[in-house]
This record gives C-alpha cells, structure tokens and sequence, in this order.
C-alpha cells in the first residue's frame, strides 16, 4: 500500500512530509544548495507581508538547501522564531511552502514572534526531509535576522512525525512543541492501514494481498457488500452484517478504542483506508511506498468474535524489517517517547487517517521513559483530518507559550485509559464551543457537550 491517495487532502491541511535516502544525498552533493534537487521545481509566489498594528512585516523568502523557504519578522520582534512544520505534500516533484494554519500566522506576528517554514528538499512521506530542512531553515534564519534566544516548532499530520523527531533528534535545540493531527505512532500508521486492508478482506472472504490494478474498482466494492458497507451513512441506519460490524468494531479499537462519535466517524471514513492500498513498485524507496515497514505478525485483533479473525487473517511480515528496526534519521524513523521539551498536542477524536491511537502510542513511550510531565494531549470533538478552529489552535498556542516561559502546565485530557476515552463527554474540555454551535464541518455528529 502507497500513500498517493494522500495528494488530495494535502491540498486542504498543509499535511505530512517524507524523509530522503542515500540517492538524495548524492544528488546534494552535486547541487548547488539554492536550486532544487534534480527533477523538482519549485513554487514560492511572494507573500504579502502581514500588518502587525498597523505596520508591515518583513518577508524573506527563496531556495536554501534545496529547499523553499519563507521567513517573516514583525515590526517588532521579540527575539523568539517558530518553525512550521508542514504535512504529506504528495508524491509529487512540486516544492512549496506556505505559513502557518488555523489563524497561527498572524496570532504569532500579533504576539511578536516571527516564523520560519521550509518547502523540504524532497516530497513524497520523507520525514527525514523534513528534520533536516526545518533545522537549515532556523539557522538560515539565524543568519539573516539575528540568532533566536527561543525556538518552539509547530506541525500539522506528518509535520507531526517531523516534530516528534526533531525533538531527540536536536535536544534542546527547541524550547517546545505543539505537534497538530500528528504522526506521533510513526510505523504504526502503516501497520493500521494495513490491518484495515486485511481484516476486511478476511471477514468478507475475499483475499487479494499484495493488491493488484482491480483492488480499487473489483475487489473493494466485493467487501463492502460482503460487509453490509455499501450504504452506510453518518446518521442514517446501519446497514452493517455481522460480519460488518465485527469489523468496525476492530477498526475502532485500532482507531483509538471505544469514544464518542466512533461510529459515525467509521461511517465516514469507511472508504478512505482502502484507498491506500497499491500493487507494489519495485525498487520504491520508503518515502514513495511506507508499506514496506508494516506487518500483522504479532497483531491481536479485538473483538475476536463471533468470528476468530486472529485464527484466519492474512498474515505480512516487514517487507524492510532492517529499515522498521532502525534508530536512524531515515525517510519514515522511530520516534522513542523521549521528549525533553514541554509538548503540547491536539488531535481529533475521530479521525481515522492519522487515527486518534498516535496520541496514545505516544503517551505510553513517552511514560514508559518517565517523561509524561511534559507531555499535554488534548483531544477536539471532530472527525475529519486536522479539522482544527482558530480558537482550538490559537488556545493550545498560548498555553504552550505559557508552559516553556513560566513553567506553567497547562491541563490536557488522558488518553491511554479507556473508561476515560469512552466517556460520553470526553473531549468536551477543549473542544470550540463556538465551532460546535455554527455547525461547522463534522462537529454536529456528536452530540452536544454539556
């Protein structure tokens, strides 16, 4: 399974971005470092400087390591630079930037920081890209503003997975974190696409793994009627089978668990998971097929009944298992749970494209090495992928902001316990009122929070 289908909604949320491989080094070594790298070009139309209390900022942009890049500096700058982050731009050979989302670029001007973004030399899910890019732009920016007394990094979906590196990659280089819908389960993102693929082949009956040409438009539409899937909407009836509904059942346990709105979130994106599996390319490297990572082997699928899925499920070891074991900066690395910054995270309840479970993988790594005070994770009552209001974002903001300058925890929701993620109000702390009641996007298939 490739992740091409991923180009569309990269479009919308500035999502994920891929790690580079031997080949790009070489590359680098021939190219001088204000062009891209060969076969990309590169898109940075002019920025128009924003207004911070009636007066302009100052907009730098252009090529720096490959890479695209944009600087902005308000009027009167307190010394302090944010690195953004972005998501999955695509597999495409197109490099752009662009500034932070959900009304952050102008909340951090207002406030006096000025920001950094890079495009990242390479596309495709290359998280390694990303580390190093964000990196060269912050010391770019060191070079021609001034060097910051304070760094905080802020991403959205693999932007995550770029953060979660970044920060035990670069200790201490930044001063705190708010990973967005982020990729903080790393490998594990695969392995649940994975599973979503091979489950509902075995409860359907239908076998095809590797997937070839007709996946998509022969055998998809075959488990979806062998499931009672075809015609289930958010809201109306359901029209799952038995068998249907064992499997949303286990879809929502790797999903995150029992929680409000998990039904109507896999009625939502039922689809989506399948679209992401492709006949395998030879020779791919881990940023063009991530599915070289994921396995089942030691998966146990629950609930596991009325039909024993564990007992007859397709079973795929890593087809890259040096590359899945690996500590190294690579395209797709680990993240160990070792912060030793503040990090402050939001997440959508339902999503199930970078699933809520990324949050509570990470929780349990990050306890399991003693570090859970610096960790905060808030969870937003929606379902679609980095579906985030000003309010929500701006808020975390602060709070971030509060925590690495005076100390001050803010609160967060817990995640790992499942009596508490099933409550019927969970995510109601910091979910925007105000979104909820204009109705927008997919807040109003929950129900209302007290």
């Amino acid at each position: 399974m490739r992740i091409r289908a991923l180009i569309a909604l990269a479009a919308t949320v500035l999502a994920l971005v891929v790690p580079l491989g031997a080949a790009g080094t070489a590359h680098a070594d021939r190219t001088p470092g204000d062009q891209p790298l060969p076969g990309y070009t590169i898109e940075n139309p002019p920025l128009p400087p924003a207004q911070v209390d009636g007066e302009p900022t100052r907009v730098s942009q252009g090529v720096h390591r490959h890479s695209a890049y944009i600087i902005e500096v308000p009027p009167d700058w307190n010394g302090k630079l944010v690195l953004y982050a972005h998501g999955y731009a695509g597999q495409g050979f197109v490099l752009r930037v662009g500034p932070p989302p959900f009304g952050l670029r102008q909340r951090l001007l207002d406030q006096g920081y000025a920001w950094a973004a890079s495009s990242y030399y390479r596309n495709g899910y290359d998280v390694r890209a990303g580390v190093l890019s964000t990196r060269d732009v912050a010391e770019l920016f060191a070079d021609k503003v001034g060097r910051p007394e304070q760094r905080l990094i802020v991403g959205v979906s693999m932007g995550g997975h770029v953060i979660g590196r970044s920060i035990e990659q670069f200790p201490r280089y930044y001063d705190g974190a708010l990973p967005m819908c982020g990729v903080l389960g790393d490998h594990e993102l695969f392995d649940f696409f994975l599973d979503y693929n091979l489950v509902a082949q075995d409860l359907a009956g239908v076998r095809e793994y590797p997937v070839t040409d007709q996946y998509a438009t022969v055998t998809v539409p075959k488990i979806m009627e062998n499931l009672g899937l075809t015609g289930l909407t958010p809201g109306g009836p359901d029209t799952t089978n038995e068998r249907g509904k064992q499997f949303r059942a286990i879809a929502i346990n790797r999903t995150g668990g029992p929680r409000p709105g998990d039904a109507q979130a896999f009625a939502v994106w039922k689809d989506f998971p399948f679209s992401l599996a492709s006949p395998p390319v030879p020779d791919a490297t881990l940023a063009e097929n991530p599915d070289q990572l994921s396995t089942n082997l030691f998966t146990r699928y629950e609930p596991n009944e009325p039909f024993d899925v564990n007992a007859s499920v397709q079973r795929v070891r890593p087809e890259n298992l040096p590359a899945r074991l690996s500590n190294r900066l690579s395209q797709i690395p680990r993240i160990n749970g070792r912060p030793q910054i503040p990090v402050l995270s939001l997440h959508g309840l339902g999503d199930m494209f970078v699933p809520f479970s990324m949050e509570q993988i990470y929780a349990s790594e990050v306890a399991r090495h003693h570090r859970s005070r610096l960790l905060v994770q808030r969870a937003i009552r929606t379902i679609q992928h980095c579906e985030f209001s000003a309010t929500e974002a701006g808020t975390a903001w602060d709070d971030l902001v509060r925590w690495v300058d005076a100390g001050r925890r803010p609160a967060g929701d817990v995640t790992t316990k499942p009596q508490v993620v099933a409550d019927p109000e969970y995510g109601c702390g910091f979910s925007d009122r105000a979104a909820y009641d204009a109705g927008a996007g997919t807040r109003r298939l929950f129900p209302a929070c007290p």
